[in-house]
């Protein structure tokens, strides 16, 4: 009788704690930032739901069903509308209920009750208001909407004047993000800039930027932004009136990254490498934009992320004032000054629903600026 060798099990590869030393050791920096940032499981989350809300405005026109702008007098302060399904044989799918309105006699208040024996269809793809994709294409193609444009589904309610108030909530996504990008951009340029210069040449150029820094950071800001905010004439157009507000958050801004960027280029600018550049006969700027800049790449970054949320907060905060952006513009601010009286809280609680977005927006760039800054130096334990 003859007996078998025990067969060896194989077992899986260990990568030597050795060999992934190696690995980090000649990864690039962006390599480092990558691996360390993916282990912040909040920013990653966050960044999933920022890249979502961008993309809503940039497709805001896509998704809206209704046009913003569009009114309803038979409508007025209408609760939302529940979607129901039903996919059988026959039966419409996606749907929601119609509503009747009244008016009480004694309360003199218009009143809505269900109505079951009126059906809305919804369909994916349908057709409804005129728009330019992506300010191009003309077209009339909706992602969601009812399947007769003329047969009103209000899924989130509507305002005082009939108008949808999901379609302007998607169509704020727009302004309301788009000027914390802008506004973190003219920022960005005046901080880097300015606390360049102030960093890298010191002397009577740093304390007069310092002291401009220290004088305009010594101003309240809610009445710095009321007052320069008021002094925009009323009868200025709506592009106008944007531009404005996102020049005056921006002026008002910079200073934070302008105090992180000196501070990076006074611990940098003694530093070998610089002193080599400078002994190489590099000329100035290409010491400051080629060797010194690329060195803190990610710090700036993680500093513009955090001030994003400061500057949609403001642009809320003036526009509920009724000092910002104002009507026909759609921002999350704007749609919130018809939350500002007892009755359209106590009747009409739905009109408070664009401060959720103001709130998980902010939310989610703060928790991506807490994962970038902790990734932006990868040798920190």
């Amino acid at each position: 009788m003859t007996t078998e060798a025990p067969q060896s099990i194989p077992t899986p590869r260990v990568e030597a704690p050795r060999e992934v030393e190696a690995q980090v050791f000649v990864a690039p920096q962006w390599k480092l930032v990558w691996w360390k940032f993916r282990k912040h499981k909040m920013a990653m989350v966050s960044g999933v739901i920022l890249i979502l809300i961008y993309l809503v405005a940039l497709f805001a026109d896509f998704l809206a069903p209704f046009d913003p702008g569009l009114t309803n007098s038979t409508y007025l302060y209408v609760p939302p509308q529940s979607i129901h399904a039903d996919f059988g044989e026959g039966k419409p799918g996606v749907y929601v209920y119609g509503v009747t309105s009244t008016v009480d006699p004694v309360a003199l208040r218009r009143e809505f009750t269900i109505d079951p024996s009126q059906v809305i269809p919804l369909k994916f793809w349908g057709r409804g208001w005129e728009y330019k994709l992506l300010g191009i294409f003309k077209t009339n193609l909706h992602l969601f909407g009812p399947a007769d444009p003329a047969q009103p589904a209000y899924l989130l309610g509507a305002d005082r004047l009939g108008r949808d108030l999901l379609s302007r909530m998607i169509m704020g996504t727009r302004i309301s993000m788009s000027i914390g990008l802008v506004g973190v951009f003219f920022s960005l340029v005046l901080g880097i800039f300015l606390g360049g210069i102030s960093g890298y040449y010191g002397g009577s150029w740093d304390q007069l930027i310092q002291r401009l820094i220290d004088f305009l950071r010594s101003i309240p800001s809610i009445p710095l932004w009321m007052g320069l905010a008021a002094a925009m004439p009323l009868q200025w157009p709506a592009q106008r009136v944007y531009f404005a507000i996102t020049v005056i958050l921006s002026l008002i801004g910079w200073t934070s990254l302008a105090r992180v960027v000196r501070g990076r280029f006074l611990s940098l600018r003694e530093e070998d490498f610089v002193t080599a550049a400078r002994l190489d006969g590099a000329s100035q700027p290409r010491i400051i934009f080629r060797h010194m800049l690329p060195a803190f790449t990610s710090h700036i970054i993680a500093s513009i992320t955090l001030a994003i949320p400061g500057m949609i907060l403001s642009e809320t905060s003036l526009s509920f004032l009724g000092l910002g952006l104002r009507e026909p513009v759609v921002s999350w601010g704007v749609l919130l000054q018809d939350a500002q009286d007892i009755r359209s809280i106590a009747t009409a609680p739905w009109l408070l629903i664009p401060a959720i977005a103001v709130v998980v927006s902010v939310l989610a760039l703060n928790f991506l600026g807490d994962g970038l800054r902790d990734a932006a130096d990868p040798y920190t334990r």
